[in-house]
């Protein structure tokens, strides 16, 4: 079946009120494909008034999403928030197990999997990030690891159909680096194979798939028009103006 192509934005710890201000300015006055599911991920603290900002009438609406959440509804944890306050404050989308958590923070395969099945529970939908480093990538483990980190949310989840898999191997990842779209297409059809044999062929066929880790204007129709490819995470890229030709990829392509 024909997946939805999907571009999410990763603010990270990135921009100022006035910045993103600008930047949603751009975006609103942009003529984006309609084909294209577009997600933008600022800092928390911007995340209600960025979507206040974005427009609610135009053919394609841009949707926001946290960059991270807690599983607990409510207590006492310092600098943390809910799943079910994202909920609450109309935020649809959150971003999970991204390698800055789990190298930065010590997320673990298995509260990357936990967050999913919280998030998924107060009915948000998920970006779910996965990814090798470059030694596991040079000791031919990228599946190993890959599939490691797929487990954890399978063991916590039996519906798919909120969650979008961002593949983004982390030595291509702000480093300028970025895997060939042959390197990139491998990985993605190695995750859809495990899909449908660990979760199901429905899943396989109509989960998307997301490439991250460095693209941009400049590689991102090479590695959209792979096959298993469905659309891409954004990191710095989302940050400038480029992210609209970026969201753009499919137009004028017969992949839609």
């Amino acid at each position: 079946m024909a997946r939805k192509f999907f571009v999410g934005g990763n603010f990270k710890m990135n921009g100022t009120m006035e910045s993103l201000k600008s930047l949603v300015s751009a975006l609103d006055d942009a003529k984006l494909d309609s084909n294209t599911e577009v997600v933008i991920a600022p800092p928390s603290l911007f995340l209600i008034p960025v979507k206040q900002h974005l427009k609610e009438d135009q053919d394609q609406q841009v949707a926001v999403a946290a960059q991270n959440g807690y599983h607990e509804k409510f207590g006492a944890f310092t600098g943390e928030i809910s799943f079910h306050q994202l909920a609450d404050a109309q935020v649809p989308w959150v971003i999970l197990g991204h390698s800055e958590r789990r190298s930065l923070f010590h997320e673990t395969n298995e509260e990357v999997g936990k967050k999913v099945a919280a998030a998924l529970k107060e009915n948000l939908s998920v970006i779910a990030c996965v990814g090798e480093k470059l030694e596991e990538r040079e000791s031919d483990k990228t599946m190993e690891v890959v599939e490691a980190q797929l487990e954890g949310i399978r063991a916590e989840i039996n519906d798919w159909t909120r969650v979008v898999i961002a593949y983004e191997p982390v030595w291509a990842i702000g480093t300028g680096k970025v895997a060939t779209a042959q390197q990139a297409q491998d990985v993605h059809a190695a995750i859809r194979a495990w899909l449908k044999k660990n979760v199901s062929a429905d899943a396989a066929d109509k989960t998307r798939i997301i490439y991250g880790g460095s693209v941009n204007a400049k590689n991102c129709k090479e590695l959209g028009n792979e096959p298993d490819i469905d659309g891409f995470l954004v990191g710095g890229a989302s940050l400038k103006p480029e992210f609209i030709d970026i969201i753009n990829t499919k137009l004028g392509s017969s992949k839609i």
